[in-house]
């Protein structure tokens, strides 16, 4: 089963040299710099305007050292110099990409402007976050932008907030402070999780707003890293360059000092064979945003320090699919919805559901009104809850139902 949770932070190889110009320069006339963000699918997307022309839409990603743009054919339409090539391996640890050095681009984010950024552009769009996500994304803006800065995400107002506040203290405001290590402009989070409840496993995670999914753990870098008895094998996700193979199960807690995130969904990701787990640089694994948007957060990049507090959402389960179904978008609306996968066992597959299938209704309503966002929420909904599927095969109409159950 293909458990489509996009995460860009699993990027391994960094790229050293980049002459970007440092965060803490960008606010040099102003105290603060507000960017509003969508989130969409546990992403946090702001709007960029690249090159002083193109209005692109990017993934605000702390789990990236460096920003990437993954439409080639706009920097060819600039005229701009590619300097350098590089390889790097993609999420999958096992797919080597292209990218290519760009030096000398304007970059508008709101308020905020870096006039002269290097960046990396992908030989092609390795993301396909379109048909995954049923969304239209250009790259991702990396570290590098922000680095040196306070960075404070507001999931509830969809809001990121950049400051100069050196050592700022949060903790009169209701925040948990806990210590962070931030290697290569990213930040890194040790602390414990416990995959049954008997006993502690000390790990370090990566704290990334690049990825959808809760929690993904690398199998390799740790004895006790074992998925759960009955956790669901297959693609567990989907990243810059490819699937993610290992499993899907929960742990019973990942901790934040005081604070505790129960009955996580988790990723186990099961590392390519003769992979030099080195390459991690000591990291056991990654939070995502299905975790970090249950709080308001503060990075201090400077001090070194993270700040938590618990939102609406904190206490809400962590939900997944109840369907067995992959469902990815066509067209180029994004509205013609294909089963990519059918978990073998599940309501779906027991329905008679069959990859390749297009939705043309659900729950009698056109499926052109739907987002793909809207479909997936849909499918998650409560155990027991009837789900009706009209759909396309081979020219055909077929009408099939099914009751959601829990698969993990």
């Amino acid at each position: 089963m293909k458990l489509l949770a996009f995460c860009t932070g699993i990027l391994v190889f960094s790229v050293l040299g980049l002459t970007a110009q440092p965060g803490f320069e960008i606010l040099k006339d102003v105290k603060k710099i507000e960017i509003p963000f969508e989130f969409k699918n546990n992403l946090i997307i702001v709007n960029v305007t690249f090159g002083r022309i193109f209005p692109l839409k990017f993934i605000f990603d702390t789990g990236a050292e460096n920003t990437i743009l993954s439409e080639r054919h706009i920097t060819d339409l600039l005229g701009v110099t590619y300097e350098r090539e590089f390889k790097i391996l993609g999420s999958d640890m096992k797919t080597e990409l292209t990218a290519y050095l760009v030096r000398g681009i304007h970059l508008r984010i709101e308020d905020m402007v870096v006039p002269n950024h290097s960046l990396l552009v992908l030989e092609a769009d390795y993301f396909h976050l379109d048909e995954m996500m049923g969304l239209q994304i250009h790259g991702i803006l990396g570290a590098d932008i922000f680095k040196g800065l306070v960075v404070k995400i507001n999931y509830e107002r969809r809001v990121i907030t950049l400051t100069k506040n050196r050592g700022a203290k949060f903790s009169d405001e209701g925040y948990f402070a806990l210590p962070i290590l931030v290697e290569r402009n990213k930040p890194y989070l040790e602390t414990g999780i416990r995959i049954q409840t008997d006993s502690v496993i000390r790990v370090k995670l990566l704290l990334d707003t690049g990825a959808m999914l809760s929690l993904l753990l690398n199998t390799e870098t740790h004895p006790d890293l074992k998925p759960p008895p009955h956790a669901i094998k297959g693609n567990i996700g989907a990243g810059l360059g490819g699937f993610i193979e290992g499993y899907l199960g929960r742990v019973s807690a990942l901790e934040f000092g005081e604070l505790a995130c129960r009955e996580v969904l988790t990723n186990f990701q099961e590392l390519p064979e003769g992979i030099d787990t080195a390459m991690l640089r000591g990291r056991n694994g990654i939070i995502g945003n299905e975790v970090l948007s249950r709080f308001f957060v503060v990075i201090d990049y400077p001090a070194q320090m993270l700040y938590l507090k618990p939102n609406r959402s904190y206490e809400d389960e962590f939900e997944f699919d109840k369907s067995g179904l992959v469902v990815i978008a066509a067209n180029v609306h994004l509205n013609q919805f294909l089963l990519h996968s059918v978990l073998p066992g599940s309501p779906a597959a027991v329905a008679g559901l069959l990859p390749g299938d297009e939705i043309r209704w659900l729950n009698h309503s056109p499926a052109g009104l739907f987002s793909l966002e809207r479909i997936h929420q849909i499918l998650k909904k409560k155990e027991g809850k009837k789900i009706t599927m009209v759909v396309r095969r081979n020219g055909e109409k077929i009408k099939f139902s099914f009751q959601l159950r829990k698969l993990v």
